[in-house]
């Protein structure tokens, strides 16, 4: 699959369903390690990320099976440690075994991480997982090739304060601390909805877990903890990403297990786009009705803000838009390489080190560039593109999907991170493409 050739200019209409999302479902079947019984985790979609998380957790002796029905049951009774090449080699490009440690620490009193890979969208350090597992009592060794830890005297409780809600920090928190000896407390924490479903599955394997609305989450540890049975929230980023593609197409797509609670910011603004939706009872609607699409104006944002992964395929749609739209980036500082390739194909991006469109944001006066002036309505011609990340790949290819001519799109790989059966479902939707190894 490393390359699509596809045919623009044909709106997308039809039906997708999504499954569970990427950014729960990689943490959850984490989560299972801390059990002393098996899990069943349900709507776990067939990805690149799952099977690398599948991959490292059966080196460490979990027995996974995952059914063509999206129920996935992880085994932790034999819980084992595993040669730290064989870690390096099934990690791959992902960040996901840094939440591997504090179960690990627990359950093997050691863990091991390879350097990590990830998408290239701005800086996402590990030495705040590194700092947080020392308060728990972890010892940091690195190595050339990673860093070992170990927990002499196990894992007591902390007092946990973050400079920024990550969503990666607060994980680690919660997967650390619910073992963990006395009382920890964790203020400045992320409350993703994807953030509340893994307390949901941590207070079910008899967790002790309260949130507060000031954003201070509180644990008190428990001495042992047993499997679960969950349905994973739906993919919020798969939603998305249909529903930018139906508006830029001026396409009518429905997205089948997408909801509206946890797509209430996106779908404001999508409505303010131009954009139309119909809330079904397992699904939404979305399509595009007609007429001028309007210019916007958007700053990304933690929950209960507008997703960073949301604003990379809508601006695709935006460069259809009438008028001049800005986006501002908050959450990553490098997330607009993107569009070098619109540009390429007739769009007119501009970006800007300063904080255009609002507040000023943490990476201001840091020179990164991380605002966005789009101006439409702008006619997309084919192009050969490389995808750059996975949300900025899924993108380049709704862009392809939307011009006139035929673009040949490379490194399609990436987009099987985050997006299941990616090729069927365009297929499903009526986009003319073929598709070479």
């Amino acid at each position: 699959m490393s390359q699509i050739t596809v045919t623009g200019g044909k709106p997308l209409v039809g039906r997708v369903d999504i499954k569970g999302a990427k950014n729960l479902v990689t943490k959850a079947m984490v989560a299972a390690l801390l059990g002393n019984t098996a899990s069943v985790l349900k709507d776990v979609p067939k990805i690149s990320d799952v099977e690398v998380v599948s991959r490292l957790l059966q080196l460490h002796g979990v027995i996974i099976n995952h059914g063509d029905d999206g129920v996935m049951t992880l085994d932790p009774s034999n819980v084992e440690s595993a040669r730290m090449v064989d870690i390096d080699a099934h990690a791959g490009s992902s960040r996901i075994p840094i939440l591997f440690c504090g179960p690990l620490l627990h359950r093997l009193g050691e863990a091991f991480i390879p350097d990590l890979g990830g998408c290239h969208i701005g800086d996402r350090p590990i030495d705040f997982h590194l700092e947080v597992l020392r308060n728990f009592g972890a010892v940091i060794e690195k190595l050339p090739n990673g860093t070992r830890m170990s927990a002499p005297d196990g894992l007591k409780g902390a007092k946990v304060s973050l400079p920024y809600p990550s969503v990666g920090a607060t994980e680690q928190v919660l997967l650390t601390s619910v073992l963990a000896e006395g009382i920890t407390e964790l203020s400045g924490a992320a409350i993703e909805p994807e953030i509340m479903d893994l307390i949901a599955i941590l207070q079910k394997m008899g967790a002790v877990i309260s949130v507060d609305t000031d954003r201070v989450i509180r644990v008190e540890g428990v001495e042992k903890m047993r499997g679960y049975s969950h349905r994973a929230l739906f993919d919020r980023n798969e939603a998305a990403s249909w529903a930018a593609a139906a508006l830029a197409t001026n396409g009518d797509i429905f997205v089948g297990g997408a909801r509206q609670p946890e797509m209430m910011t996106f779908l404001n603004v999508f409505r303010k786009v131009g954009g139309a939706f119909e809330i079904e009872d397992d699904g939404i609607r979305f399509y595009h009705p007609g007429g001028e699409l309007n210019p916007v104006v958007i700053e990304t944002d933690v929950h209960p803000g507008f997703m960073t992964d949301w604003q990379q395929p809508l601006v695709v749609a935006l460069t259809q838009a009438k008028g001049l739209s800005i986006v501002h980036e908050t959450v990553y500082e490098n997330r607009f390489g993107f569009t070098d390739a619109l540009n390429d194909m007739g769009a007119q991006i501009q970006i800007y080190r300063e904080c255009l469109g609002g507040n000023p944001c943490r990476f201001g006066q840091r020179n990164f560039y991380h605002s966005a002036v789009i101006s439409g309505p702008t006619k997309l011609k084919a192009a050969d593109i490389r995808v750059p990340d996975l949300r900025g790949g899924f993108s380049h290819m709704v862009a392809a999907l939307a011009a006139e001519g035929t673009s040949h799109v490379s490194n399609v790989q990436l987009i099987s991170r985050g997006y299941e059966h990616f090729l069927d479902k365009l297929a499903a939707l009526g986009a003319d493409f073929s598709y070479t190894e």
